[in-house]
């Protein structure tokens, strides 16, 4: 049962995952892209910690912390660039 639920989770934030495309991919401001970037990282991220619990290995939870870091350092730094007047294409 609980590897039933583990695999409808995954699914489910797989789903999640290609419904944010269109708008990372076709958003109509870079701001609207940004978030979607950000909204995908999160979706990543929980995909990650469950596909942790299901394989019962605590290795991807370090690696999930370490793309979590990363992530919003990336998105820092994005912001930064964006403030400055420098466009993003």
């Amino acid at each position: 049962m609980r590897d039933l639920i583990l695999q409808i989770v995954q699914w489910s934030l797989l789903v999640l995952g290609l419904g944010t495309l269109p708008a990372l991919l076709l958003g109509p401001t870079s701001s609207c892209r940004l978030i979607a970037l950000n909204t995908l990282g999160g979706i990543v991220l929980a995909f990650l910690v469950v596909y942790s619990l299901a394989q019962a290995k605590t290795l991807y939870l370090d690696v999930a912390l370490v793309y979590d870091i990363f992530g919003f350092l990336g998105i820092l730094a994005i912001t930064r660039l964006s403030r400055f007047g420098k466009r993003i294409r």
